[in-house]
């Protein structure tokens, strides 16, 4: 496994933790929105590395392969999708944890991380690796 693959999935691996801590602390408590909080800035340093990284190695092999570009094509769209999620509740939520819908949007911002980590080691992170063998 490349170093950069090892890199992502364990990051993959704190995140979902993470969250699932914050789960298990409760939105709502001040000990699982400081959680919630520090997922936020690894989240983003994640996405980053990605961005920085990954994604632009898989659009340089997609040059060459149709299927690998079709794929890419679905994944910017879903990554649109998720990052406007994370995005809209860490601004909608930037100055305080509360309010009736925060349970709610804290269980579609999880549902969104989890679907595409899922989704990105099951597919991309595999392209990447079969690459660089």
């Amino acid at each position: 496994m490349t170093i950069l693959i090892e890199e992502l999935k364990k990051e993959h691996s704190e995140i979902v933790a993470a969250l699932n801590e914050v789960k298990k602390l409760g939105i709502l408590s001040k000990e699982g929105q400081n959680k919630l909080m520090s997922v936020q800035t690894s989240l983003l340093a994640h996405l980053e590395m990605e961005d920085d990284q990954l994604y632009p190695a898989l659009r340089k092999e997609a040059e060459h392969s149709k299927d690998l570009k079709n794929t890419l094509d679905l994944f910017e769209m879903d990554m649109e999708n998720v990052s406007t999620i994370v995005r809209e509740f860490f601004d909608k939520y930037s100055e305080e944890f509360s309010g009736e819908e925060l349970s709610e949007d804290f269980e579609k911002l999880v549902t969104a991380l989890s679907k595409r980590i899922g989704n990105e080691e099951a597919s991309l992170y595999e392209e990447y690796e079969f690459m660089n063998e």
